[in-house]
């Protein structure tokens, strides 16, 4: 009990921790460092097999504390996300374009994002929940000069992003916007969608879309299941007659995986 005992204990120092973090945002990068350090330490937490055991007799347990502190992390480190972003894209205005050890993390998965479903020149990407360092869409436009539209629903990550894309993509063929899925008429066209994994609504969203997209589209969800979950919203089952999940990449050393959907 000693083990799960220090990993509960772990879970609420960074509870503390990302709620101060996240109150100390001032639009400025006087507070970047701690919080890309606490990022990183949090990422390091959750890859780290050891932490797996004491996960799973807590998990097996169910404590109604435990439970609630999970989904309240999960939260808390999600706005410790977008914060960070925020952090990257001021840092960019600065000069200042180095990459922390989650954002290293975030971009190896996009070799692998569609599994065989593989993006081309000729394919339209839309990715949701684009965040203030879009990332995704600049290295998907850039290696394979597809179309990429992100969306947000945060103002001021619309504006970060637009500044990085001019910045540093202006050549690529990139857009972004503060609309929602239904709002968007590249929805229809979209061969290829992603969600970020720390958007909380993404399988009501991905309901919603069936009616929305065309019939060859493939979705990829990214999402953290047991300790990964600390970090991402958990798959989910979906209605069977209108998604069919046709495949899992499985990324044992990094903070989410990504499930595949078709239309059935």
């Amino acid at each position: 009990m000693q083990v799960e005992a220090a990993f509960q204990a772990s879970l609420v120092e960074f509870s503390h921790q990302f709620d101060e973090m996240v109150s100390r945002y001032d639009h400025t990068l006087l507070h970047s460092t701690e919080l890309e350090q606490l990022i990183n330490a949090y990422s390091a937490f959750i890859t780290n097999p050891i932490n797996r055991d004491a996960w799973e007799r807590l998990e097996l347990e169910k404590p109604d504390a435990f439970t609630q502190l999970v989904k309240e992390l999960r939260k808390k480190s999600a706005q410790g996300v977008a914060i960070m972003e925020k952090y990257r894209s001021l840092k960019l205005r600065n000069g200042n374009i180095e990459i922390t050890d989650y954002f290293k993390n975030i971009e190896s998965c996009i070799e692998e994002e569609f599994g065989g479903f593989q993006v081309t020149a000729d394919s339209k990407v839309l990715l949701i929940g684009s965040g203030s360092f879009p990332m995704t869409p600049l290295l998907i436009a850039k290696r394979t000069r597809a179309e990429v539209v992100g969306i947000d629903i945060d103002d001021e990550a619309i504006e970060l992003g637009l500044h990085v894309v001019k910045q540093i993509g202006s050549e690529l063929n990139i857009r972004l916007e503060k609309k929602f899925v239904e709002d968007l008429d590249f929805t229809k066209v979209a061969t290829h969608i992603i969600f970020s994994s720390t958007v909380s609504n993404k399988y009501e969203l991905l309901d919603q879309l069936h009616a929305l997209t065309n019939q060859n589209v493939i979705v990829a969800m990214r999402y953290g299941n047991q300790l990964k979950s600390l970090f991402n919203y958990p798959m989910q089952k979906v209605d069977e007659l209108k998604w069919q999940l046709v495949d899992t990449i499985l990324r044992p050393n990094q903070v989410f995986d990504i499930a595949l959907y078709k239309k059935s």
